[in-house]
């Protein structure tokens, strides 16, 4: 006697956001120019099929994938604002936390992706919008909207420098960074 196959249950909400997992995984590896449903289902062990019913197009997959990258981000930024609620010293405790949200390059990779689509998709430029303007929310009744608008842009330089050069800033340079740009005195930003 044989034992039967084993079937993993049947849940429709799970097997989809697997497949979108998995087609975030395929972005961050391959780019959004080599997304497919067949390379997507290998990733998330699912027929081909499995990825058509749910997603019928290549649009909607991405789209899909890149909203889930995004809006993964907000949880990031919940953290980051319960360890700046804790924090005696902002510049210090952001860069730790941008050290350790930088060391997951397959996530920086989708979210430069889904940036980079933002460019000529008009569609997903809110997409695109919610870190940096989660981000400068978080940062503003802290430490002002100029100085959180320009901490902003400084990470996301950081996470462009980590992509192109594999490998990201340390806590050090970031924290000095963050301090020149949060410092109230002028002659402290150009120290």
């Amino acid at each position: 006697m044989t034992d039967a196959p084993d079937r993993r249950p049947r849940d429709p909400a799970a097997r989809r956001q697997a497949i979108v997992e998995a087609a975030g995984r395929v972005i961050a590896r391959h780019g959004l120019p080599k997304l497919t449903h067949r390379r997507v289902a290998a990733e998330a062990d699912v027929p081909v099929g499995s990825t058509t019913y749910y997603f019928r197009d290549l649009d909607a997959l991405r789209d899909a994938a890149l909203g889930d990258a995004a809006t993964a981000t907000t949880r990031y930024l919940a953290q980051w604002r319960h360890e700046l609620d804790e924090a005696t010293d902002l510049p210090t405790t952001l860069a730790r936390s941008t050290a350790d949200y930088l060391a997951d390059r397959e996530r920086n990779r989708t979210l430069n992706e889904l940036y980079c689509a933002a460019t000529y998709r008009p569609e997903l430029q809110r997409l695109a919008r919610l870190w940096p303007e989660g981000l400068v929310a978080l940062l503003e009744p802290r430490i002002g909207p100029r100085a959180a608008a320009a901490v902003t842009v400084y990470l996301d330089g950081a996470m462009l420098h980590s992509l192109i050069t594999g490998t990201p800033l340390g806590t050090d340079a970031l924290a000095d960074a963050i301090a020149r740009l949060t410092a109230n005195d002028p002659t402290e930003r150009a120290r």
